[in-house]
């Protein structure tokens, strides 16, 4: 259901059920954000890629599963939304760059696990995107958070409203896609180690940083960010880092 590996710092996690064009169920989001923690607190691992297996990225919910929760109770629809904010969440406040390499269509959820990534890059000709939740009277509640951040809430508005499906391009074009490629994972890759090469601690603190202040005035995030400046000074890394460019 999810392949991990580890390739020069980077933990690669695959979505496996390209028999399902690697859809979600509970047993997947659960494994996902299991996934997501265990890179995390690898201190060996500076970037993580989320990737899908076969020819699809994700597409969205499986319909066995949408088949059971819509028998669900109030209680256990809001234990299975629940999991479902907790990966999103999960892969959003990963200490650690994110990068999404969509290698095919990803609707719905699949979007979602997109957009909160730090970094998308979407195969030119193969790769779709949409958020096609009204089409079934579902709404998409928890992803609209995400994309509204990325994308701002007028674009946000016409994906989510309409439940148009759009291509690579036009995800560039309004912001949803970072990067276009012919081979996303090997992109993906080469992305990766650039990100590599960076102190771990200032990777980290920066990420941090940048989700911190984007909901602070400008006197309340330069505050925050004169702490971080303050700290950054004392950590090995600085020192380390300053004594090797010196030393040159």
């Amino acid at each position: 259901m999810i392949k991990y590996e580890i390739k020069n710092q980077t933990a690669i996690i695959t979505l496996n059920r390209p028999e399902k064009r690697n859809a979600l169920n509970s047993e997947l989001v659960t494994r996902l954000s299991e996934k997501i923690s265990e890179a995390e607190s690898n201190v060996t691992v500076k970037s993580v890629i989320l990737t899908g297996e076969g020819k699809a990225f994700c597409a969205g919910a499986d319909l066995e599963y949408l088949n059971l929760i819509k028998n669900n109770s109030p209680v256990e629809n809001e234990k299975d939304s629940a999991s479902l904010s907790d990966m999103y969440l999960r892969i959003y406040n990963c200490s650690k760059p994110t990068i999404a390499a969509v290698n095919g269509p990803a609707i719905a959820g699949g979007c979602g696990l997109a957009s909160v990534c730090d970094f998308v890059f979407a195969d030119s000709q193969f790769s779709k995107f949409g958020y096609t939740e009204v089409r079934i009277g579902f709404v998409p509640a928890i992803v609209s958070i995400f994309l509204i951040k990325k994308i701002g809430e007028g674009k946000a508005k016409q994906l989510l409203l309409s439940g148009e499906i759009i291509n690579a391009d036009s995800a560039h074009k309004i912001g949803m896609v970072d990067f276009l490629s012919d081979n996303v994972l090997n992109d993906a890759l080469n992305f990766a180690e650039k990100l590599n090469l960076n102190s771990l601690e200032s990777l980290m603190m920066s990420k941090k940083m940048l989700h911190s202040i984007s909901g602070l005035n400008v006197t309340e995030a330069v505050e925050y960010c004169l702490r971080i400046n303050v700290l950054s000074r004392s950590t090995k890394d600085f020192e380390e880092g300053i004594n090797k460019f010196l030393n040159k």
